[in-house]
């Protein structure tokens, strides 16, 4: 591994999944290493907590940068995926102790990605260098008016696919020849769980929640009848666990499809599978209605609508979203994620000095 330079510092990017640990070595802009380190099912059925999971994933990353060479006093600096934390606006957090123990508490749910921050800490800290977070999935900036419902006791969250959907808004809007700051765009994240969110002046001013909000996704229910799911809670059926796993993990294609595989999905469609059919159309259907609410928060004033995301490698699945979203603005595609680039990114602006880190609150 080549030693780093002044202008190119050495960031180590960690982005903690259910079953997987993703490490990303960079150079300034450059990619030098990536690697997946697969947790098998016995492995992590070791461990209660996603917390009690920091030791173990801690020693697989340090032995990764050991084997690939790459001594740990040669890093600049660790960023790891922004958790569940306390809603915050979008930027670069510097991981502090107050951060720690909102991740280590799940102050918002248990989630594979809070152990982001601490495992940045954790190897940063005791080499003496920064930690960070960019854009975490807490991040919301929604306008208050978005936050309200009809009940008071309930609140609309933001809990969206804030990196990587704020990243693609940024190479969007330099597409366009515009700052981020300046464009107006609806951005669809279409993964696992899917996500669309309206962005205006450099901020996410509303977003669909992507666990509980918006449109069905391969592995979730997205928003359901709420007199039915009343019903459905108190049936006796499922216990509070098990209907939460059933909305969360086991809906959308899952349910309907038995498959969260959209390329399995469109093998059976071509094979004349009706149903199949129906429910992959429904999905666009929902996307499509979702991004026009969307462009309702800017105003119908979107300069273009960005689907990214898995999904948005399905050429049937964005055909059919575009064709019912084209008159909002043109639609621009983005394919698959780049959250350890927008992770370095984010990092490198804080240490050229380009962007200030925010103090988490």
């Amino acid at each position: 591994m080549t030693t780093v330079s002044a202008d190119a510092p050495r960031i180590l990017v960690i982005n903690p999944t259910a079953t997987a640990t993703n490490v990303a070595l960079f150079d300034g802009e450059e990619e030098r290493l990536a690697a997946e380190l697969v947790h098998s099912r016995d492995e992590l059925a070791r461990f209660e907590r996603v917390w009690d999971q920091f030791l173990m994933r801690r020693d697989r990353i340090t032995s990764c940068l050991r084997d690939a060479g790459v001594p740990l006093e040669s890093l600049s600096a660790v960023v790891g995926r922004g958790g569940l934390m306390k809603p915050v606006p979008g930027g670069v957090y510097s991981v502090n102790g107050a951060m720690l123990e909102d991740l280590r508490a799940g102050v918002q749910g248990e989630h594979a990605s809070n152990l982001g921050g601490i495992l940045a800490y954790g190897i940063a800290h005791a080499l003496g260098i920064p930690a960070y977070v960019v854009d975490p999935v807490s991040t919301d900036e929604m306008r208050a008016e978005a936050h309200v419902t009809g009940l008071p006791g309930l609140r609309r969250s933001s809990l969206a696919h804030a990196l990587n959907m704020r990243w693609m808004a940024r190479k969007a809007a330099a597409e366009l020849g515009k700052a981020y700051a300046e464009a107006n765009l609806v951005v669809a994240h279409l993964g696992a769980g899917i996500s669309v969110s309206a962005h205006q002046g450099g901020r996410m001013v509303d977003a669909s929640n992507a666990l509980e909000d918006g449109p069905f996704a391969p592995e979730r229910a997205g928003r359901v009848p709420a007199g039915d799911l009343v019903r459905l809670c108190f049936s006796g059926q499922y216990t509070e666990r098990q209907l939460i796993r059933k909305l969360t993990a086991e809906g959308g294609l899952v349910a309907h499809l038995g498959t969260a595989d959209w390329r399995e999905v469109e093998r059976r469609i071509a094979e004349g599978d009706r149903h199949a059919s129906l429910v992959y159309s429904a999905m666009a259907y929902q996307v499509a209605r979702e991004i026009g609410a969307m462009a309702v928060a800017l105003r119908a004033r979107a300069d273009a609508v960005v689907l990214t995301g898995e999904l948005a490698h399905s050429d049937l699945l964005t055909g059919n979203i575009s064709a019912r979203v084209g008159w909002i603005a043109p639609v621009m595609r983005y394919p698959g994620s780049e959250e350890n680039v927008a992770m370095a990114a984010g990092a490198l602006r804080v240490l050229r000095g380009e962007e200030e880190a925010l103090t988490y609150r």
